[in-house]
């Protein structure tokens, strides 16, 4: 089974604890992140994401992110990710964590 969540247009941290209850109750599902209306990502709401990341590649499901615009990806950029390493839920993420 495969979730569906349309992300925020801002994901600030106001948006932090929507987003994790909103992946906690998708836990045992696959997941696609859609941020086709994301404009922005801060650090809490990536945070949020990445937990969720590695949750999801430890109980081998997948979490994937779509529709990621440049301004968006420009962001995750400056903050060190790539929408690659957050789907992965492995080494890079993990490298993030330490």
């Amino acid at each position: 089974m495969t979730t569906t969540l349309m992300l925020d247009r801002k994901l600030d941290f106001r948006a932090a604890s929507p987003l994790a209850e909103a992946l906690l109750a998708a836990r045992e599902a696959d997941v696609v992140l859609d941020a086709i209306e994301t404009t922005q990502i801060g650090t809490q709401s990536l945070q949020v994401i990445l937990a969720a990341a590695r949750s999801a590649a430890r109980d081998r499901l997948s979490l994937r992110l779509v529709n990621v615009g440049p301004a968006v990806s420009d962001q995750l950029k400056t903050l060190g990710f790539l929408v690659a390493d957050i789907e992965a839920g492995g080494d890079a993420v993990a490298r993030a964590w330490e």
